[in-house]
């Protein structure tokens, strides 16, 4: 019995140690980037190279926002990422209705929802911007936002957690006179705050990430978003490194920050049913 209780010992002391060195060899290019982010362009140059700056600065972040126009970047991405959470509440009542309520052609309705998910987002891309051309909303901040706003894979995967939640719950609350916005508000969205997390934080890197369509409906710099300004920065200063990584770094610490924030819910999302 003790030498199985050692065997497992050591077992799970060498899985740790391997999964260890394989965590500290995928975070050293992350590691790098933030510390290069210190430094000046010449440090960065440098052979050999030095993993740590002589004097931490933060003058790369500084000159991101006074010679480059990274306000007006952030601004508009934050104004996409607002909205998309906006439409990540659509896409729970979208599922909401697809889940709780009865009605004639459902059913086919939700297939054919679920249909559009087969289809590459490349293909829609030329119609979705004939439709904002006819609508004058080309180059807009409405133009950008408003094709983003509801998605399929939302909704399906708001319908296929809200369709666990109890209907005697739903039923209850109604005969208490509870109305159907306050039963989505109060009931079935805080039930639902592991699949919203788990929604949120894929809604949240989509936005903050959002580059294609942006740089497609937008031709005048005010509406670019981080991720397009972060690629005429690599265009304009090729050869600033320090710069570059100055940029990549802010473009990927708030997210490493929301995924801390919410990764209890994110890993509770994989096995949760619903019935509370």
């Amino acid at each position: 019995m003790n030498k199985e209780l050692q065997s497992n010992r050591r077992v799970k002391f060498v899985m740790g140690l391997v999964l260890t060195i394989g965590a500290l060899v995928w975070m050293l290019p992350f590691i790098w980037m933030l510390l290069s982010s210190l430094k000046t362009d010449m440090e960065i140059m440098q052979f050999p190279p030095r993993i740590f700056p002589e004097k931490a600065s933060l003058d790369n972040f500084i000159e991101l926002f006074n010679a480059f126009d990274f306000t007006t970047y952030l601004k508009n991405t934050l104004i996409v990422v607002a909205f998309s959470f906006l439409g990540m509440i659509f896409n729970a009542m979208a599922g909401f209705g697809f889940a709780k309520y009865k009605f004639k052609g459902r059913e086919p309705l939700f297939y054919l929802v679920l249909a559009t998910m087969m289809i590459p987002g490349q293909v829609t891309m030329i119609p979705v911007y004939l439709i904002m051309n006819s609508m004058n909303l080309t180059n807009t901040m409405p133009g950008i936002v408003l094709p983003g706003l509801v998605g399929a894979y939302g909704i399906f995967l708001f319908r296929q957690f809200m369709s666990a939640i109890s209907n005697e719950l739903l039923e209850a609350a109604r005969l208490d006179g509870a109305s159907e916005w306050f039963i989505f508000t109060r009931i079935i969205l805080p039930i639902s705050k592991p699949v919203l997390a788990v929604q949120g934080i894929a809604t949240f890197i989509g936005g903050w990430n959002s580059f294609l369509w942006p740089l497609i409906m937008a031709s005048d710099e005010k509406y670019y978003t981080l991720s397009v300004g972060l690629q005429l920065l690599k265009g304009q200063y090729a050869n600033n490194y320090a710069l570059q990584m100055a940029g990549s770094a802010f473009m990927v610490v708030p997210i490493i920050i929301i995924f801390m924030f919410l990764q209890k819910y994110i890993l509770d999302g994989y096995n949760v049913s619903g019935n509370k």
